[in-house]
């Protein structure tokens, strides 16, 4: 007959635990407490800002609300310099000294949901392989409709000043020539 097993202990272990061994952290899921991104004090409703990057860099903005993302909402206006309503990471941008009243822009309906891209119907690998060409975006009716209500509310105040809508029209920029003059002692 063979020897029975050697009955394994069932209380402590043979050995000590290693000192370098760490207990399991707590799963980030189980806390993910959003918090809402500070504002800059820097930057309030109807600052103008400059945007530092993307399509439109060195173009001046309006700051008309911070959406719940953290992100700040902000247009041209579209009719005075091309900048539609766009969602900016506050990181990218510079806050002016000029203000503008935007007390009667009315932005509550848009939201993070409202910049949200409709999902495309799944492709197969033999038509995105004869695919021509990718179909240009088209802006739906409906935010046309929104940037002109809020390009109208704005330019209203815009309008008793010429220089206020020229200076958002005019783009930003910094040459090698526009750095602070180094001190000699």
């Amino acid at each position: 007959m063979a020897p029975a097993a050697a009955a394994k202990p069932t209380g402590e272990s043979r050995w000590y635990p290693a000192d370098d061994i760490k207990a399991p952290r707590k799963s980030k899921a189980k806390r993910s407490v959003h918090k809402p991104t500070k504002l800059r004090s820097s930057i309030t409703p109807g600052t103008v800002c400059v945007l530092l990057s993307g399509r439109f860099r060195g173009k001046r903005v309006v700051f008309l609300k911070q959406m719940a993302s953290g992100t700040l909402l902000v247009t041209g206006p579209y009719k005075v310099n091309g900048v539609p309503l766009r969602r900016v990471n506050q990181a990218y941008v510079i806050a002016t000294s000029t203000k503008l009243d935007v007390s009667k822009v009315d932005v509550s309906a848009i939201d993070d949901a409202y910049f949200a891209r409709a999902p495309e119907a799944k492709k197969t690998a033999e038509d995105a392989f004869f695919a021509q060409a990718s179909k240009e975006s088209v802006v739906s009716d409906q935010k046309k409709k929104d940037q002109d209500v809020v390009d109208a509310s704005i330019l209203a105040g815009l309008s008793k000043d010429k220089l206020l809508k020229a200076y958002l029209n005019a783009k930003f920029s910094l040459t090698k020539k526009d750095r602070p003059h180094e001190m000699v002692f």
